[in-house]
This record gives structure tokens, C-alpha cells and sequence, in this order.
């Protein structure tokens, strides 16, 4: 039952790491040598992972800590014999890594075999997806300490997997097993909670990600990262996608489904057939199973419906932004029509934002959501009015 949803597994791996040797987390831009003075703050917990042999002057180190040795690596106190490569003698600060969030896009990435790395260029994720979503599996480099804090608006982060000092851990056995390790409290930290579950997705039309309710930590992240603002989109009226944090320009399509829609077979339709033509070289498409809140009348909530959400999105610029995403859309809305019912959709809605023409809307032949609502708003409104009038003719009203 579960081999679809592992043929479509998604590897995530954490980018930064709390390595002795890693440049970037030294406050001088390069690894302590034999004449240094090396600090680490007292009051940060830390887990460093050395990988070779060091000679220092001296070494302030925190008051609850790790030192990881890989096999011939250590510390010894410098001998005051000449080396030429370091002269200066300076102090050397290793980096706060308290503000390495695990809900930071921007620290990972997609590895193999990660829906094969993204299709070749031609997929990406909307923003909440580039974090680890509920069914995916997480790797922590072999052979590299890491410190993350996992604050978190969910009671429980989901899993599949995680992979840390080249151990697998697929089962919420071995993973509490862990938890109890003195490593794991230096490593993790936060109110957040982490749960391996060791189960793929069980439906074969997707699962929604999961990262909604911390949604804002991701685009706070990013925000962060690019000046605290969305860039300028070149279209007057930028779509929204769900589960990203700023607007585009190009397409969205929305697509209703049966039991029998295969996501990972659409999506391989959509590339082989579409996205491989060279007109269409300039276009990257996300697609995945999204919850939209559904309202009564555009006012009152009501619930979430499960959509298949495709973005489109291109690299034209100025009038010409969204032109190329706009057309594969018309071309994806004309095959669902020839073929949706063999492929389990049972219609769709889609909206462009070009730098040219602003935006539009075209639906499937379905009746759309709106239209329903409307008809039963007037409905309810004639009731109401209808009630009234005859408690009137009754004397019940003045």
C-alpha cells in the first residue's frame, strides 16, 4: 500500500553545520591555528564535531557542551615552535548557531533521490514545502554536528525519517531511543517536538504538507534574508499561491479530483508532455495537494477543500513576465478537458497574471463553488424574506 508514496519520497538535507573546521562559524572568517585563542560563550550549548588534530594556544569552552572526535582528531596545547601560517594570535569566537531555525527555507535542500532533484530544474516548491513536510525524510550530514531549534506553533513536526551521523532512524521506537541521548539535547532545542513516524504518504492523489500553522516562521525567515519585503512583482495584479510568501506572476491552476488521481503520474504527464518542449524551457511548475478555506458568501468560514494547486511560473521580465506560464496553463486546462476524466479530475480553475494583461480567470465546465454559494444565498435570502412577510399577514409582526 505504501510503495507509491516511497517511489515519491522527498530528502531534505539540513545545510549548516557546527563543524570545528567549518569556516563560516568563526568569527575571523578562518579555522583556528596554533596561536589562537579559541572561545566558545559559556552559556551556549553546543555540539562540535572535529575532524582532524588541533594545536592551540588556549581554549575557553562552554559549560554544557560536545566535542564529536572523528577517528586521529584532538587537541593539544601548542609547543611555541614557529608556524608559519599563523602569526596573528588573535581570539577567535566561535558563531551563536541559536538562530539556525528549522523552519528557514533558505538552510535545505532537495538531494537525491528527491523526485530526481527536482525534475531536472524544471519543479520547485512553494516556500512551505521547501521545509520538511509531514511525509518526507530528513538527513543530517554524516560526520557533522548541527545545533536547530525547532520552535514550532504544532504540538507534534512529522516525519518520515531522520538521517544524523550517518544512522538512520525510521521508527518512533528508535527515534525516542535517541531523544534519550545527551547529543540530542544539544542538537535540538525549542518548544517543538519531533516524531518519527516511519509511514509514506498513503494516498496516491498527495498529502498536503503540513507546515501551515507555521507558515509565518517560514516567510518571517525568508523576509529576513531578502530585506523584510516581498520583491516587486512585474505583473499589476500578482497571484497568490497557496503555502508561498510573496505573489507572482504567471499561473495557477486549481484542480478538483476522485480517489483514482495519481499526483506523481500527472506530474510526470505534465513534464514529459508540456514542460520538455522548448517553448516552454523558461517555465518551473509546483505542483501539489493544498486545503483552501471555502467560505458561505465570501464571509463566513465554512471548511477546507482538498485541491491539487499547480503554480507556473517563468523567467520572462517586464511585459513579457508570465507570458510562457500563462500559455502551458492554457495548454494544461485544453488536455484536462480532452482527458481529465481518464486522469481523475473532474474540473479545474485557473488564473494568469502576466506583466502585460494583468489577470483573468478561466474555469473548467464544471458549475464553480461560487456559483453554488451564490444561488444558495439568494435562496436562504427569499426564505428569510418569505418568513418574515407572513408572520407579518398573521399579525405576528409590526
Amino acid at each position: 500500500l505504501f510503495l507509491p508514496a516511497a517511489a515519491a519520497a522527498v530528502y531534505k538535507q539540513w545545510i549548516p553545520n557546527t563543524n570545528f573546521e567549518t569556516i563560516s562559524n568563526w568569527d575571523k572568517g578562518r579555522v583556528p591555528c596554533a596561536r589562537d585563542m579559541v572561545h566558545f560563550e559559556k552559556n551556549k550549548e553546543i555540539s562540535v564535531f572535529v575532524r582532524s588534530p588541533h594545536m592551540l594556544t588556549d581554549m575557553y569552552l562552554p559549560l554544557n557542551g560536545e566535542f564529536v572526535l572523528a577517528s586521529g582528531a584532538g587537541f593539544a596545547a601548542f609547543d611555541g615552535s614557529w608556524d608559519p601560517g599563523c602569526d596573528s594570535g588573535a581570539p577567535l569566537r566561535f558563531t551563536d548557531a541559536e538562530n539556525h531555525t528549522w523552519f528557514n527555507p533558505m538552510l535545505w535542500q532537495v538531494v537525491p533521490p528527491g523526485r530526481e532533484l527536482e525534475a531536472n530544474g524544471h519543479l520547485f516548491s512553494v516556500d512551505e514545502e521547501r521545509v520538511p513536510c509531514h511525509y518526507d525524510d530528513v538527513i543530517f550530514q554524516p560526520q557533522t554536528s548541527f545545533r536547530v531549534n525547532i520552535d514550532s506553533s504544532q504540538q507534534v513536526i512529522h516525519l518520515r525519517s531522520i538521517s544524523l551521523m550517518g544512522q538512520e532512524l525510521s521508527s518512533p521506537e528508535a527515534w525516542a531511543e535517541y531523544l534519550q541521548a545527551p547529543s540530542a539535547q544539544l542538537q535540538f532545542h525549542g518548544n517543538g517536538t519531533l516524531q518519527v513516524t516511519g509511514t509514506g504518504c498513503p494516498d496516491k492523489s498527495g498529502c498536503p504538507c503540513g507546515n501551515s500553522l507555521d507558515g509565518h516562521r517560514i516567510c518571517a525567515a525568508l523576509l529576513r534574508a531578502s530585506g523584510r519585503q516581498c520583491p516587486a512583482p512585474a505583473c499589476r495584479s500578482p497571484l497568490q499561491p497557496l503555502g508561498h510568501c510573496c505573489r507572482v506572476c504567471g499561473a495557477i491552476i486549481n484542480l478538483d479530483f476522485t480517489p483514482d488521481f495519481d499526483l506523481q503520474k500527472y506530474q510526470d504527464r505534465v513534464v514529459q508532455s508540456f514542460l520538455s518542449q522548448p517553448r516552454y524551457a523558461s517555465v518551473k511548475m509546483a505542483i501539489s495537494k493544498v486545503h483552501k478555506a471555502q467560505t458561505f458568501l465570501d464571509v463566513i468560514p465554512r471548511s477546507s477543500t482538498p485541491l491539487i494547486q499547480i503554480v507556473l511560473i517563468d523567467d520572462g521580465a517586464g511585459a513579457q513576465s508570465g507570458t510562457a506560464a500563462q500559455q502551458l496553463a492554457a495548454d494544461i486546462m485544453e488536455d484536462m478537458a480532452q482527458n481529465g476524466e481518464a486522469l481523475g479530475i473532474t474540473g479545474g480553475k485557473m488564473e494568469v497574471a502576466t506583466g502585460s494583461t494583468g489577470s483573468s480567470q478561466v474555469g473548467s465546465h464544471t458549475l464553480s463553488g461560487i456559483a453554488v454559494e451564490t444561488i444558495l444565498g439568494l435562496l436562504l435570502c427569499l426564505l428569510f424574506l418569505g418568513g418574515i412577510v407572513l408572520l407579518y399577514r398573521k399579525g405576528k409582526l409590526r
